[in-house]
């Protein structure tokens, strides 16, 4: 069966939490047409880089994510995979850079700003991304934030990325045809989606990626067996999400480790087989 889930202030959430009620429950095989907003929630377009449109969200605390949606006979674990069977952007995307006191722009002179804003001209069709300054780059849109409710009680930022059960991925991997697993936290998984991405680098370094809402497509289905490559001698990582992607074989694994939420520093790390993309061990100081 397919079911079609838009935003809007009944469905949407800017926090993980097993304590929402979910906005949509499906049986395990169905499939679920997503439509997400950006990640701040703009509830129109911008006319001029960097303006303010009005959110979904007067104070965001996160990323503006639809969902939680319910997967019924999901139990803690078991694994939920999400097929993506389809990413289509919306006509309009944004970027900006040195929004943010980092190391990085620490580094490079500008951490005290003003942030650098681009509008881009998104065109699904032929796959390309257009910035009011004239460049053009290649589409491959994905969700930056895919996850599960966590198991621990209360709201949760979607900001940092998390080792349970996904959230604020950003792998520039997970484009259509992509398989994610996720090891279910609560009782019926409680997926949310967000964050799109018309296109991005190996990670959000420059600050953002292209910013976008997306439409998606997804399966849904569950496991009930150990998490795909995941060895059984190690809890945690029984507890940390993987991917079969379309990309995989084309170059090595490089999954990132960001050192503190919102760190830029990435290290390389191939983790073999290289058909698989496995979460690392995030860590925070």
């Amino acid at each position: 069966m397919q079911h079609r889930l838009d935003p809007t202030p009944q469905t949407v959430a800017d926090t993980f939490s097993r304590d929402r009620p979910p906005v949509l429950t499906v049986q395990p095989g169905d499939c679920v047409v997503v439509r997400s907003l950006d990640a701040s929630g703009y509830l129109s377009r911008q006319s001029r880089p960097g303006e303010r449109q009005p959110t979904m969200f007067a104070k965001a605390r996160g990323h503006c994510l639809t969902g939680p949606i319910a997967v019924a006979g999901a139990e803690p674990g078991m694994v939920l995979a999400v097929r993506l069977l389809s990413l289509r952007p919306d006509d309009w995307g944004w970027t900006v850079s040195a929004a943010l006191d980092n190391l990085l722009t620490r580094r490079l002179g500008v951490a005290e700003g003003p942030p650098s804003w681009l509008l881009w001209e998104l065109d699904a069709e032929r796959r390309t991304a257009t910035s009011d300054r004239g460049l053009s780059v290649a589409m491959a849109p994905f969700l930056g934030v895919m996850g599960v409710a966590p198991a621990q009680p209360g709201e949760h930022s979607t900001v940092p990325p998390r080792a349970e059960g996904g959230g604020n991925i950003d792998c520039r991997e997970l484009v259509a045809g992509t398989t994610l697993y996720l090891p279910v936290m609560v009782p019926g998984a409680l997926l949310s989606l967000g964050d799109g991405h018309a296109a991005q680098g190996d990670g959000e370094v420059g600050g953002t990626a292209i910013e976008c809402p997306m439409t998606t497509e997804v399966e849904l289905r569950l496991l009930t067996g150990r998490p795909v490559g995941v060895s059984t001698r190690s809890p945690r990582r029984a507890r940390s999400p993987s991917a079969s992607t379309p990309t995989s074989t084309q170059r090595q694994r490089t999954p990132w480790t960001p050192c503190s939420p919102g760190c830029s520093r990435s290290t390389a790390s191939t983790r073999p087989p290289p058909w698989r993309w496995r979460a690392p061990w995030w860590t925070f100081a």
